[in-house]
């Protein structure tokens, strides 16, 4: 029984667990080109789409603020379907859509936090589907009830479907695919979503791509080794904000290591489309008896981790900004910090933007926003994996804040079929500088209290300070396994060193009590 939702898990056979594990379970296959235009030519365009049609390129693709709100107000009206809504803190992407006139349709699980959003007016319509089906009945209901909503007066015909969370991203896909609305290809996605296909595909487009080879079973770790060499890191072909992998440098770490990131798996929980640890409360979906344990030994990359925020439109890019990560904590690569703008040379930032973006039209992307993290090494910029949707954490909230640009807009426009054009005032970054960092608990043990976040929630230039755990919980530190998150925190400062340095203040004085 799964606690967070209330319902007999069947192993494999459960959507989420299907897109995590058995990616892509039991989904449809892609249309081929013939069976998409068959499609295109029996639907009637959208409300937005005939919209479109009517204004000159020239004034919707206008990059300005006269131009940005244009696209504002034809996006105002529109029908946008939400397939599954994340987590809480999510929240405020539908509280953004409200603001731009958008009635949102929220596809969930019946209990989903995101119901109460219909009464609290942020929300038109709240679909339940029972999540805990395969991946086809999860989308084949979907489809039908995104079919219907043109006989609802609240909603009507539905001019764009979308998803901010990455289970959701294939499913969202082939919705788009099969009801003519604008999407990525499936295709495109598949790719992005098997780190092992992505180095395939950059290989064949003279991209550089690390050495690297697919393991399914323990007996293959020689060959891997022999492959691959050291120091080499172990990732799963999916996954998520650095959960399974690790980097190992001779062949006992390496079957050590790969043992432990197959248990280690084994113990994660997926939660509100994501995948996550198991915080002991019971909520989550355990994966266990849905386990496929294809794991990619991949060169280790020397240099510091970024990430390219990226906004492409009509094939091109029309934004790109790179975030600095802080060295990661190895060999389980938790993040310790990240600045934007990057404080790199721009020269090696143009290089790691072009890599996000060729690496991106290689994929057979064209459309949308995309969050690509990437390394610049001792032999130029290299990719470690992409996301075929906004970044989560703290990327919408720093993007904005830093450049002005509502990746959330962005992504809606894209959605509905609006053309992407980013407008940015000035050349140097209107907000200054924004740094961040998760508190990873330092030691095993029983973290005793959160005072610490109190006294920092008053000072000046601290944007947020959150808990992810509360007072009593049992927390993990390095030398027992993947770390605990504990709490984020965001600063805000006149330029991207002040920020830093200041974030590493903080960083310094922080000591949460374990015991």
């Amino acid at each position: 029984m799964d606690a967070a939702h209330g319902v007999h898990i069947e192993g494999a056979r459960h959507f989420l667990t299907e897109q995590l594990y058995s990616y892509p379970g039991s989904l449809p296959r892609a249309l081929t080109l013939s069976e998409r235009e068959r499609v295109l030519r029996v639907l009637q365009p959208t409300a937005t789409f005939e919209m479109l049609n009517r204004i000159p390129a020239e004034l919707v693709e206008a990059k300005s603020q006269e131009g940005q709100k244009l696209r504002r107000k034809l996006l105002a009206g529109a029908t946008i379907v939400f397939f599954t809504a994340g987590y809480a803190g999510k929240r405020f992407i539908y509280e953004r859509a409200m603001q731009l006139g958008v009635k949102s349709v929220i596809i969930e699980h019946p209990d989903s936090w995101a119901k109460s959003l219909v009464d609290e007016g942020i929300i038109a319509k709240f679909i339940p589907i029972d999540m805990s089906q395969d991946a086809d009945a999860v989308f084949q209901q979907s489809l039908d009830a995104i079919r219907a909503l043109g006989q609802d007066p609240l909603t009507l015909d539905a001019d764009a479907c979308v998803t901010f969370c990455e289970l959701s991203v294939p499913v969202v896909a082939r919705l788009c695919e099969v009801l003519g609305l604008p999407g990525h290809r499936p295709e495109a996605v598949d790719k992005a979503r098997d780190k092992h296909r992505t180095r395939a595909e950059m290989r064949q487009a003279g991209l550089p791509t690390p050495k690297n080879m697919l393991i399914t079973a323990p007996e293959q770790l020689p060959e891997a080794e022999q492959t691959v060499g050291f120091p080499a890191v172990i990732k799963p072909i999916s996954g998520a904000a650095s959960l399974g992998v690790k980097k190992v440098s001779s062949s006992e770490e390496l079957r050590h290591g790969y043992a432990e990131v197959v248990a280690e798996l084994s113990k994660l929980v997926v939660t509100s489309g994501a995948l996550a640890q198991d915080d002991g409360s019971g909520k989550g979906i355990r994966a266990e008896k849905a386990m496929d344990c294809t794991i990619l030994l991949e060169q280790y990359l020397d240099g510091g981790e970024v990430d390219v925020d990226v906004v492409m439109s009509g094939g091109e890019w029309r934004y790109a900004a790179v975030t600095d990560n802080g060295p990661t904590l190895e060999p389980y690569f938790n993040e310790t910090w990240a600045v934007c703008p990057s404080l790199l040379p721009s020269k090696q930032q143009k290089e790691l933007k072009d890599l996000a973006v060729e690496t991106l039209k290689c994929l057979g992307f064209t459309e949308g926003v995309f969050h690509v993290e990437c390394k610049y090494t001792s032999h130029g910029p290299q990719l470690i994996e992409v996301n075929a949707r906004m970044g989560g954490g703290q990327v919408h909230e720093t993007n904005e804040r830093v450049w002005g640009v509502d990746l959330v807009e962005e992504t809606l426009f894209a959605a509905a079929g609006i053309p992407c054009r980013p407008f940015i005032a000035t050349k140097d970054p209107p907000g200054g500088g924004v740094a961040y960092c998760d508190i990873n608990a330092e030691v095993s043990g029983t973290l005793q209290n959160l005072d610490f976040l109190v006294s920092l929630q008053q000072q000046e230039g601290i944007v947020w300070a959150k808990p992810y755990v509360k007072a009593g919980t049992k927390v993990v530190g390095p030398q027992d396994g993947l770390p605990t998150w504990i709490a984020e925190i965001v600063v805000q400062r006149r330029s991207a060193k002040e920020a830093l340095a200041y974030l590493h203040k903080i960083q310094a004085e922080i000591k949460p009590e374990i015991h």
